[in-house]
């Protein structure tokens, strides 16, 4: 479904009615004024997303010529929100991840600020686990011994994506969370996070901040990126850093990365099967993920455990205990098939 061309933080994922990045633009309305909420996209989206967010200004849409990971784009709008507020608290939200209990989340987030407010710390927000998922990084943290009921910790490691055996291991110890990619910090202290630990990104983006803002963004952006290093904010700065610290946090969370945790938030009929769709039957079929366009009949008999999506232009059936292998099935494809495919 997540095409180069439409990726999908721009798709309505559950059939509500909202995307991805509606929902999120949403929930951050509830912490901070429409005004303060930027967009930090690749340009081929700038149209799509003041299509489905037409409330934003021009200038509240940042847009990068190519792809260079998250330490550049966060750097980018650092330094433009540096122009504008030089004492702000700043929260970094994918747009595209699910969060079900979203009065949980503000609460959550409103701690992360305090915390960033009194303190020179950077805060993510760890995510309780409910398996040994081997698709998310992992957060280990140290106890509060002085405080029993702290929901602010120290962080200790940060581990990517560990195997199924390793994964166990992390939630049989209890003191490993999901790593939610949700960070907080004030301006000040981000920027001297870069300033140490990313110079070389730092120094680029600050000789050319003051033509951000300006006719001269477009020009100075694309110079910028060119010579800017694609690195994460995780691996730059997150597991460098010594004043971390993670909120820990249970807020119905799910980054949407796989059909299997879009399973875990579908509604299911009796026979366990999820459904974002119309006209399904399903005959002695059980516990499947079925996504196909609204106006379409799908009759599934015998069918278990297995995942169905049908795009109109292309059709995915596979098992869910396979659905790791998706990525590697769209890079073959990427290298044999038409691009509109992938």
């Amino acid at each position: 479904m997540s095409r180069t061309a439409f990726p999908k933080q721009f798709h309505d994922i559950l059939g509500t009615g909202k995307t991805l990045v509606q929902m999120t633009h949403d929930r951050l309305r509830k912490l901070t004024p429409a005004e303060n909420i930027y967009v930090v996209t690749n340009e081929r989206y700038r149209d799509l997303v003041h299509e489905q967010l037409p409330g934003l200004k021009p200038e509240q849409v940042l847009c990068e010529p190519f792809m260079r990971n998250t330490a550049p784009c966060i750097a980018y709008a650092n330094f433009c929100i540096a122009n504008i507020d030089p004492e702000a608290n700043i929260i970094v939200a994918p747009s595209d991840h699910l969060i079900l209990n979203e009065e949980s989340f503000v609460q959550t987030v409103q701690t992360a600020l305090d915390e960033t407010s009194n303190t020179d710390n950077l805060v993510t927000l760890g995510i309780k686990p409910s398996r040994p998922d081997t698709g998310y990084g992992y957060i280990q943290f140290e106890e509060d011994s002085t405080n029993p009921d702290a929901t602010v910790m120290q962080v200790r490691t940060f581990t990517e994506k560990p195997n199924l055996e390793l994964a166990e291991s992390f939630l049989e110890s209890g003191d490993f969370y999901w790593n939610s990619g949700i960070f907080i910090w004030s301006l000040k202290n981000i920027q001297t996070a870069f300033e140490t630990h990313l110079n070389d990104i730092y120094k680029l983006f600050s000789a050319r901040a003051q033509d951000f803002g300006t006719e001269k963004e477009a020009e100075a952006i694309d110079a910028v990126y060119r010579e800017s290093d694609n690195i994460s904010i995780d691996y730059g700065i997150m597991e460098k850093a010594s004043n971390v610290k993670v909120v820990l946090s249970d807020f119905g969370w799910s980054d949407l990365g796989t059909w299997g945790s879009l399973y875990g938030q579908l509604k299911q009929d009796d026979q366990g099967n999820g459904v974002v769709s119309k006209h399904v039957v399903a005959y002695q079929s059980t516990n499947n993920v079925v996504y196909t366009p609204k106006d379409k009949l799908v009759v599934l008999q015998g069918l278990n455990e297995c995942i169905v999506v049908d795009t109109g232009d292309a059709l995915l059936i596979c098992k869910k205990a396979d659905e790791q292998k998706i990525k590697s099935i769209v890079n073959d494809l990427k290298i044999s098939k038409d691009e509109r495919f992938v």
